[in-house]
């Protein structure tokens, strides 16, 4: 990555480092969307936190609780790529390095206010059965507003 980063990608040195997703960009649709290709990924699991549901919205946040989140570890980033999923990602997240399962560990975005987190979690099979099409457009959308601010 470059030293032209700013903001949460500040955060991050080398492209080598790997981003723990949980929720909607769990799905390749939406990574072939955002990014015109899916990275390499593995199964992941981090301890101690929560995929929950947001009133108001079809994606989900990631909040400290027992149990885990179940996810995976995108891989192979490039710094055109981290920079566009930092700017997809709004402002209800903050970039945050997480102990993964198998001793690894990732970046992730998580919850900046976990007031915002409703009590249930979020329904990965719900959202690909009735949301899934719909928001993989407004990503088609928001991608296209994205590079016209280039």
């Amino acid at each position: 990555m470059t030293s032209q980063r700013a903001g949460r990608l500040g955060q991050i040195s080398g492209e080598a480092a790997t981003l723990f997703v949980y929720g909607s960009l769990r799905f390749p649709d939406v990574l072939r969307t955002l990014l015109d290709r899916v990275p390499p990924s593995t199964m992941a699991t981090a301890k101690g936190w929560r995929v929950a549901a947001l009133r108001d919205h079809v994606y989900p946040v990631l909040v400290p609780a027992a149990g885990q989140a179940n996810g995976m570890l995108l891989a192979g980033l490039t710094s055109t790529e981290w920079a566009t999923l930092d700017a997809f990602e709004n402002d209800l997240y903050q970039l945050r390095r997480l102990p993964l399962d198998g001793e690894r560990s990732g970046w992730a975005y998580v919850s900046h206010d976990e007031a915002e987190a409703l009590p249930h979690d979020w329904d990965i099979a719900n959202f690909a059965d009735r949301e899934l099409a719909a928001y993989v457009e407004r990503c088609r959308e928001w991608r296209s507003w994205y590079e016209s601010q280039a």
